[in-house]
Formats: C-alpha cells, structure tokens, sequence
C-alpha cells in the first residue's frame, strides 16, 4: 500500500509543470543602437494552484460579445473592414475606421472568443481607454497571479512586477481581461478580453499548470504569410492610433521599406539572433540603401516572441527609446514586416 502511494505521489508531480513565454523588445533610432534587449527565461519553482481573483460578475459593451455568434457582431456593427487570420486558431475581424474607437473581435467556428479595443471614444463602463491605473487597481485590486480552471485542467499565470504595471489581468465574470497601460502616463492604452481557452493558448504570462496543455493547430507556411499580411496591417494601425493620441501626424505605409523590415524579420528568425546589425545585411542603414528606399533619417524597433502584434506594439509604448521611435515627429513613413513572431517596424523620413 505504501509503495502504490510513493508511486501515484510522482505521477502527480510530473504531471506539473512550468512555461514562460519569453519577450524580446529592442529599438534603433537613426544609426545609433539602444542596446536595452529584454530576456524572459525559464525559471524552475514548486507549482502552487492557486484560486482565481473575481471581481464584478457582470461585464459591458464588446466584452458581452464574447461567446456569442457572429450574427450578432454584423448585427450591431456591419461587415468588418477587413478579416484577418491569427495565430491563434481565430480570425480577426477589423472595425478600423475610427482610429479613436478601434475594434478587433477574434472569430472562431462563428463564436467571439476574444476582444480588442483601443483608441479614445470608448465609452464602456468599465474600462475606459485613458482610465488611471491608480482608479483601475483600487477598484479591481490587482493580483500577481490568476488561475484559469478550464475542462480537465488548472492553469495559473503569474506577473512580475513589470507585467502587473503594464498589463494586469483581471477575472470578470468568465471573461479574462487584460489591460495595457501607458506606464508613462500611467493611463490605460488598450484592453484586451479573451474566453479561458483562448487565454491558455495564447501564454502571455509565465505558467504553473496541472492537465493538458492547450496549443493552438500547427499553421503551413502559406498560412503564416497571411497572418504576418494581417499583422503587418494591425501594427501601423496601432501605431497610428498611439501618434494621433499624442497629437502627432499619421505616418503613411510605405510598401519598399516594409520589404526591407520583412526581410530583416525573416533573418533574425531563420538565423536564431536578435540584433539591429545582421551577420549578412549589417546596419538598417545598410538594408534601407540596398533596398532602393530614399530617406533622411530613420529609425527601427524590433521586437520577437509576443503574443500577436498589437501585444508587441504596447510593449514598444512602455520603453523610453521604442517610444520615442513611435512618436518621433520627424517621421513621415512606416514599412512593418513580420515573420511568424519576429516584427520590425523600420521609420523614415523621405528626402
């Protein structure tokens, strides 16, 4: 009897295990690199279980979409202005005609499974896009961990102290919100609402778990391509919502130098580095001449293993130099390119 309890004693205890999601975020301004690379690793602890923090059991506005079809998302706002696949078994449908009130629902076998909005006019009741954190963390008192019990498993995502100031999560209800905040401005920039699967999917915190893991289906390599099309496009809509909130001029696509931060991308990727300087291409200086792109100044953030663009675009808000890159008045043109999740956005001033 004693044997059998030892042995079922170490078959729960392999059952447990740890994941992280690394971040990787990094910026060029003109030719002079900011070398303030950010590396998440793998840390061994004991999993603890750990109850989830509930707050009001109600939630507004597009966050009460989640679970519903997709009928009721035409309904209320018409054919989406474009659909674009994600990596996440979801697709994206994109409501981006306001650039103050700029709306994604993720769409999966016809249900809303997540939700993403941010811009100025937002107008939900309980998070509202430039709502203090100060006001947000009194009122839903953020935790440094959340446990998801979802079908046969218990997943808890824990934050750092980084994490829990830029992008708390918080349980409404059954529906996980995360909230971006400007940590510069201490205000929230973005909210992001997500089912529990979705959630375990996506990773975007580290992870103690008991049960299977959820990952989302193995994409071809012409289904990447359309996801990084897509996620190409969401970034320079993102990216153009945060300069018109701080009262800059939008920057226009510009299809060569998106080449260039493709190719850029693409390399990093296939040849397992991160670096403004490649072994094969050198400097962005160098990659922009040998692409034919006329400019005066430029400037570059990358970034790799996020979630999805947008995530990469916050965590560009919430840096001194990628900011400073973003909102940088001198700039008149954005090519993004993207290579499964390795992103480039390489700026210019046109001569």
């Amino acid at each position: 009897m004693r044997g059998l309890f030892i042995l079922l004693f170490v078959a729960f205890c392999l059952y447990l295990f740890i994941n992280v999601e690394p971040h990787q975020i990094e910026d060029l301004l003109s030719k002079q690199p900011q070398n303030n690379e950010e590396e998440r690793i793998m840390e061994e602890e004991q999993p603890v279980i750990q109850s989830s923090v509930q707050s009001n059991e109600t939630i507004d506005d597009i966050a009460s979409l989640i679970g519903k079809s997709e009928q009721v998302i035409l309904d209320i706002y018409g054919e989406p202005n474009r659909k674009d696949l994600s990596a996440y078994d979801y697709e994206w449908w994109i409501y981006n005609n306001n650039l103050e009130n700029y709306i994604q629902f993720g769409v999966e076998n016809g249900v809303v499974v997540t939700a993403f909005r941010t811009g100025s006019e937002s107008n939900e009741q309980q998070f509202n896009i430039g709502q203090s954190y100060e006001s947000l963390n009194e009122e839903f008192s953020f935790a440094d961990s959340v446990t998801v019990v979802y079908e046969e498993g218990s997943y808890r995502f824990e934050m750092k102290e980084e994490e829990l100031s830029t992008r708390p999560l918080v349980v409404v209800g059954d529906i996980y919100v995360q909230l971006y905040f400007d940590d510069f401005e201490k205000k929230l920039s973005s909210v992001r609402y997500l089912n529990a699967e979705t959630l375990v999917k996506q990773r975007p915190y580290e992870l103690v778990y008991r049960g299977p893991l959820l990952d989302p289906k193995e994409l071809s390599a012409d289904e990447w391509a359309v996801v990084e099309e897509g996620t190409e496009k969401q970034i320079i809509d993102f990216t153009n919502i945060i300069r018109n909130r701080f009262n800059q001029e939008v920057v226009e696509w510009d299809k060569v130098t998106a080449e260039v931060a493709y190719l850029h991308s693409k390399d990093m990727r296939t040849a397992n580095y991160f670096s403004h300087t490649s072994p094969t291409t050198g400097s962005l200086s160098d990659r922009l001449m040998a692409g034919n792109v006329p400019f005066q100044y430029a400037g570059e953030n990358i970034a790799a293993k996020y979630v999805d663009g947008v995530a990469a675009v916050e965590g560009w808000l919430n840096s001194e130099g990628h900011r400073k890159t973003l909102l940088n008045e001198r700039f008149t043109h954005l090519g993004v390119g993207v290579s499964e999740k390795y992103y480039t956005q390489n700026f210019i001033e046109t001569r």
